[in-house]
């Protein structure tokens, strides 16, 4: 007994002595901060503010891993934290937006859609999180929890923009924020943009098209926004129905 304490005592010490690694962590916490503030927007009844709050989230998401790679700084610690970030941002943080602004008034139909992509979120977080180290890096399976949060932010923040009555399109509302949830749970495959190599050389046309797609998002980023994660959220079923048809034509 007193060598399995005394185990437990050096592992502790260990743990301390390493600390946590401050640069990934901060673009997580931004992350977090970015979804509480979400939350507490769409309680003060600023949707529009919400919205774009739960799209920074996901930019800084995305950088805090690829940091981590870069200054070989990841940890267990900051994929624990991380993920529930992520619970925040991209599961709560949606499903309360568009529960305010436009489910509220849906009674239990309303908080049935706001829970199932809650619920789905949570799944999708965790299938990912245990699949990690056989998954196709090439792939997600089942739309990613950021793209999901996107959907339904990126509906509330062009109806908004637009000053569309919410009652008047509650239901495509709910529509949205269920095949959001249901499409996370899915085992359709979605391209992970893991293996771009942002160090290869590149045709001119490439750079210009990244370029005009800068310009289009300063002019209408609601619509930009949302009509690219649509079709990146219907990319999932397009492919595995063209999968499906070769593997019958097989």
């Amino acid at each position: 007994m007193g060598d399995y304490q005394q185990e437990r005592a050096l592992a502790k010490n260990r743990i301390r002595r390493r600390g946590i690694y401050l640069l990934p962590n901060l673009f997580t916490t931004a992350a977090l901060f970015a979804g509480f503030y979400a939350i507490v927007q769409a309680m003060n009844g600023r949707f529009d503010h919400a919205a774009i709050a739960i799209f920074v989230a996901m930019v800084l998401d995305g950088l805090d891993g690829r940091v981590a790679r870069l200054t070989k700084t990841q940890s267990a610690f900051g994929a624990e934290y991380d993920s529930l970030s992520d619970m925040v941002c991209f599961s709560a943080a949606p499903a309360l937006v568009v529960y305010e602004w436009a489910l509220l008034s849906m009674k239990n139909w309303g908080w049935f859609a706001a829970f199932v992509y809650c619920v789905c979120a949570a799944l999708r977080l965790a299938r990912f999180n245990t699949m990690l180290e056989v998954a196709d890096k090439r792939y997600f399976q089942g739309l990613p929890s950021p793209s999901a949060a996107a959907l339904v932010a990126g509906f509330v923040w062009i109806m908004d923009d637009n000053a569309i009555d919410p009652d008047s399109v509650r239901w495509w509302a709910w529509a949205v924020t269920v095949f959001a949830g249901l499409t996370m749970v899915s085992n359709f495959k979605y391209y992970s943009f893991k293996t771009i190599n942002l160090r290869r050389s590149v045709p001119f046309v490439v750079v210009f098209l990244i370029a005009l797609f800068f310009v289009l998002v300063s002019v209408q980023p609601a619509i930009v926004l949302f009509a690219g994660f649509v079709a990146y959220a219907l990319s999932g079923y397009v492919w595995s129905a063209w999968l499906a048809l070769k593997r019958r034509r097989g």
